[in-house]
């Protein structure tokens, strides 16, 4: 019988071995560096290398298992019911730039509910894992999110989408609102990582529009699993995500659109 604490395991695995890639081509002149959609959109060596690792991973673990990857899109098995959610590489930029914001993520799910988690941020040697029911641990303790009252006394952080050079809707109008109303808005460059800083209290809040599933999966369960309020605040732009301690949920909430 496969278990949520041995899916967790496996995962954690995989993310160490994909992170200890990325640490050996970090900042490395090997690194080849390309483009996707548009200049902004970078992929490296580094994101396929650490797919490859964790896809054959699964396979020779749980051949009838599916997966959706960034890089590799979605392969599905038959009938299965557990899907793996991978995003190989979350912070491409940060890591082609020599940033250490940059991490594994990786996120399971049974049907529809994910059910383990894995954020892995190598350079850092920060893993935030979580199973469904289970709770949420960085380093095999527990998390909590931060106990902040209000946006005056709150460091938050947020992103960007790929298209706002072409797209007037770029989340510059929340930026806008938001930022002279908090203590600390920051740019970090990893929506998996910025989450989970969330889920641990580094963070007080974040939010960001048009992610996609692989960004956010194991993120959002590590998040919910540690007592962070999480939520999708619009349909139009993929994966348009808040998370935030509940006390400044209300609050931040009323100013994003």
């Amino acid at each position: 019988m496969t278990t949520f604490n041995a899916l967790l395991n496996h995962a954690m695995t995989l993310a160490r071995e994909a992170g200890a890639e990325q640490l050996k081509l970090f900042r490395s002149k090997e690194l080849n560096i390309a483009t996707k959609q548009n200049d902004f959109d970078v992929v490296t060596t580094a994101d396929k290398a650490s797919e490859k690792i964790i896809v054959e991973g699964i396979n020779k673990i749980y051949p009838d298992h599916s997966v959706l990857t960034e890089e590799s899109g979605f392969s599905l098995k038959g009938n299965s019911e557990w899907t793996w959610v991978i995003d190989p590489l979350d912070g491409t930029t940060n890591y082609s730039s020599g940033l250490p914001w940059f991490n594994v993520s990786i996120g399971i799910k049974q049907g529809e509910r994910t059910v383990a988690g894995v954020v892995y941020a190598p350079q850092l040697n920060e893993m935030f894992a979580a199973t469904l029911g289970g709770g949420a641990t960085l380093g095999g303790k527990a998390i909590k999110p931060s106990l902040t009252p209000s946006l005056s006394k709150a460091v938050v952080s947020t992103g960007f989408p790929y298209d706002k050079a072409t797209n007037p809707d770029n989340n510059l109008d929340n930026f806008m609102r938001i930022m002279p109303v908090v203590r600390g808005l920051r740019r970090l460059g990893s929506a998996a990582l910025d989450i989970c800083y969330v889920a641990a209290g580094f963070l007080d809040a974040y939010w960001e529009l048009n992610l996609h599933e692989w960004d956010v999966c194991a993120a959002l369960l590590i998040a919910q699993e540690a007592g962070a309020f999480t939520r999708r605040f619009r349909p139009d732009r993929n994966w348009c995500i808040l998370a935030a301690n509940p006390h400044l949920a209300p609050q931040i909430s009323q100013l994003i659109q």
